[in-house]
């Protein structure tokens, strides 16, 4: 295997180098704890300042409206639970769609277990939430609304100013999941209503293990982790101040290539969709066709199982994802496909390709030439016809 071509993305990114040169000096010159008061621990939250307005500037946000967290996950339990708990004298129902990332929906689950009551929106057959049942749905009770704005397993990109309109009519908060939108959509929380908002680092070529949630001043949130009065008291433990810079530095990046990366990827992408419809016959592209990122594809292949595509791929050096990186090693059924109305089938034969800055043209006609042979030798030994009965 001498080629390598790697289209899991929307699972992780690489870090730039960029963003690696801005970090270093964090490890071995400005050392400190930014929580401390000598000069060493003086500069390290100079840098910490630094990232968290580079973080708010992206979004249209206050400095401190952001508080930096372990991620994504780590953000979006902060704020479902948070904002719950700290609310629950107002009400103690929450609405979210049914193609949450699993950070949201378990957090739910937990809720549920505390008295709380959770309706869960469907979707359409192209992963959109319907600002029409989330009118049927809401009520005088409802404090909190959770829809992320873009589908981390099929790149639909969500109405969310529609959609928070319609929570902040009833008096309800309204967060969204939008670790898949920074860098690829524009996000700016005052226009579009958003009352918090999860990020996260390492889907924009940042480092692992940082994200950062954003809090609109004057919404109600309990701490999620306690034991120090980092993060204005909201948030204990050491800064991660390397990875909180690196942050920073790649949402700055993001924000400002992000018209010319969103050309560059739609062109990719189109070039890759048009290719793979016009060689494998029985392929069903999933989500939106047009209201949706750059820089995801869904795909089902008729007659294989996505397990046996991905494992198949990976041995020809081509990474891609039968889902959301979190489920790896589940064989259940997409909880996002199948809340989109699709068959089993499809549900089961589902890769997600998701391209990077960097990817080329060549990278993707070696994508399309084995994966054209892939689906063609699975097939041939499928007992599975293309009208779903045994050969």
């Amino acid at each position: 295997m001498d080629r390598k071509v790697y289209l899991d993305n929307a699972a992780t990114t690489y870090v730039s180098s960029e963003v690696l040169n801005e970090m270093i000096p964090c490890y071995n010159t400005i050392y400190g704890n930014s929580n401390s008061l000598h000069s060493f621990g003086r500069d390290a939250q100079a840098m910490v300042d630094r990232a968290r307005d580079k973080v708010s500037k992206a979004i249209n946000a206050k400095s401190s409206e952001i508080y930096f967290t372990s991620g994504g996950t780590e953000a979006n339990n902060w704020a479902i639970k948070g904002i719950a708990r700290a609310n629950k004298n107002k009400g103690k129902h929450i609405i979210v769609s049914k193609i949450e990332h699993d950070s949201v929906l378990e957090s739910c689950k937990e809720l549920e277990q505390e008295g709380f009551e959770i309706t869960y929106l469907n979707c359409d057959s192209e992963g959109l939430v319907s600002a029409m049942e989330l009118l049927h749905y809401i009520r005088n009770d409802t404090i909190l609304v959770s829809v992320m704005a873009v589908n981390n397993e099929v790149g639909t990109i969500q109405n969310i100013k529609t959609l928070a309109s319609i929570a902040h009519d009833k008096g309800a908060i309204f967060h969204t999941d939008a670790v898949q939108a920074i860098g690829h959509i524009k996000i700016d929380v005052e226009d579009m209503g958003i009352d918090a908002l999860s990020m996260s680092a390492h889907k924009i070529y940042g480092p692992k293990g940082v994200g950062a949630l954003y809090v609109k001043n004057g919404v109600h949130i309990k701490s999620l982790i306690q034991g120090g009065t980092q993060e204005k008291g909201k948030r204990g433990g050491t800064v991660n101040v390397p990875s909180v810079v690196g942050f920073g530095k790649a949402i700055e990046i993001a924000t400002r290539d992000m018209v010319a990366n969103n050309q560059k990827l739609k062109t990719i992408r189109d070039y890759f969709v048009r290719n793979v419809m016009e060689k494998i016959p029985y392929v069903h592209y999933n989500g939106h066709p047009y209201q949706k990122v750059n820089n995801i594809v869904n795909l089902s292949f008729e007659m294989v199982e996505g397990e046996s595509v991905l494992l198949m791929l990976d041995l020809e050096g081509i990474a891609v994802s039968t889902g959301s990186a979190c489920a790896t090693g589940s064989l259940e059924t997409s909880h996002v496909i199948k809340a989109m109305g699709l068959g089993e089938e499809w549900s089961h034969s589902a890769i997600r390709f998701s391209f990077s800055k960097s990817i080329s043209k060549d990278d993707v006609d070696y994508v399309v030439e084995t994966l054209c042979k892939v689906i063609e030798k699975l097939r041939a030994m499928s007992p599975i016809t293309k009208t779903g009965r045994a050969k």
